[in-house]
């Protein structure tokens, strides 16, 4: 009798392997080659237009330890979590609660509103924003005057104290709007049963929302750390539009460091270095985020 192998139905798993090589070979020759290229270049004293270089092995990693600047910058880049990440959380969630349990009238109109920020350039975004808070005749002074706030205007991008957070408030302005709409996705696969038992128990909206609302958005959360808090650590574009890092270095970040050592000043294997450690920290933070997330969710079930 002769015996049949067990096929699975569909097309077999080498047909579906098939159709992943073209996106494959993009993700390989734009993405995979370039970060080794990069890692690689990271070993080496590269002389002027990269025409030269010479073998130091973890010498540029060691210099990294001791470079004010680059230390100064990576600061910046965590506190750009708090505007980027935890700020913009906490203000999507007020937001969800607000705009999601209950009917309201324009609610597609004002959640595209909401979101808008999210869609623009970043360039475009700091371009307006440069205009914003124009020493003279940005917005921002203006309505500081209208309310009688005049001790309060300032040159704010121009100012060492106050142009790290005026930047970042920008990007709290821009992030807020994607960690709402997320939110409001995640609501709707809550039961609204679990909120119609507790109204019966006495439970009020603030109870509702730490005992029903919060744990529902977990994983939704736990994404929105991870692409806000990469976001925060990648930044550049934003930077570039309306500081270039000053005044000073009190807005210099990592990206624009790495632009300005591997490209502005031809020094490849340095700024490939500064690349290369911020790589491995963005991945390292979100496998954590995602890890704890997971074991968090495992626990619950």
């Amino acid at each position: 009798m002769k015996s049949q192998t067990k096929r699975r139905p569909g097309e077999s798993r080498w047909t579906g392997f098939f159709y992943l090589v073209p996106a494959f070979l993009i993700y390989l020759l734009f993405t995979l080659i370039p970060i080794a290229d990069t890692v690689r270049s990271s070993f080496y004293d590269w002389g002027a237009l990269g025409k030269s270089n010479t073998w130091v092995g973890l010498g540029n990693y060691a210099n990294l330890l001791k470079d004010s600047v680059f230390l100064n910058a990576f600061s910046n880049n965590l506190v750009f979590i708090i505007f980027y990440s935890i700020i913009p959380i906490l203000l999507g969630l007020f937001l969800s609660s607000l705009l999601g349990r209950y009917p309201l009238p324009g609610f597609t109109f004002f959640r595209t509103v909401l979101f808008l920020p999210q869609v623009i350039s970043m360039v475009v975004v700091g371009v307006i924003w440069r205009w914003m808070f124009h020493p003279t005749t940005g917005p921002v002074n203006l309505f500081l005057g209208i309310i009688g706030l005049e001790h309060l205007q300032q040159a704010w991008l121009g100012s060492f104290q106050w142009a790290l957070s005026a930047v970042g408030s920008v990007g709290s302005w821009v992030q807020y709007g994607f960690c709402m709409v997320l939110f409001l996705a995640g609501m709707q696969r809550i039961p609204e049963e679990y909120y119609e038992a507790s109204s019966l128990d006495g439970a009020n909206e603030l109870q509702q929302f730490f005992y029903i609302t919060f744990p529902g958005l977990k994983s939704e959360i736990g994404v929105a750390l991870i692409t806000t808090i990469i976001a925060a650590l990648r930044v550049f574009d934003l930077v570039y539009a309306t500081t270039r890092g000053g005044p000073g270095e009190s807005t210099m970040v990592t990206g624009f460091l790495i632009y300005r050592t591997a490209i502005l000043n031809n020094n490849i294997g340095y700024g490939a270095a500064m690349a290369t450690v911020l790589t491995i920290v963005i991945l390292s933070l979100s496998l954590l985020i995602r890890k704890l997330m997971t074991d968090h969710t495992n626990e619950a079930v």
